[in-house]
């Protein structure tokens, strides 16, 4: 299977849910976020830091729920395009 090239958009999607991620994970190590979510560490690292910018959905799914986050606010975060982020609420609404 070839891949397609991600377009500059999917890029900047996949950094902005890294970030979110990221922030919402905040003190909780990366090793037990991953376990809980039922993915490993390495994938997690991946997602965050925007390497893989378009994961599967039940990933993205799973790492939510451990973090507290619906996925209509991951997904209104994420699809923000030239407005201000707005990560901190996002997340802070489930803490």
């Amino acid at each position: 299977m070839v891949r397609l090239p991600l377009t500059p958009a999917e890029v900047e999607r996949g950094q902005r849910l890294g970030a979110l991620l990221r922030r919402a994970r905040g003190e909780r190590s990366m090793l037990g976020t991953a376990l809980d979510a039922g993915v490993s560490p390495e994938t997690l690292r991946k997602i965050e830091s925007g390497r893989v910018a378009t994961p599967a959905f039940p990933t993205i799914a799973a790492i939510a729920d451990v973090l507290g986050l619906s996925l209509d606010a991951v997904w209104a975060e994420i699809n923000q395009t030239g407005r201000r982020c707005r990560s901190r609420e996002v997340w802070s609404q489930r803490r």
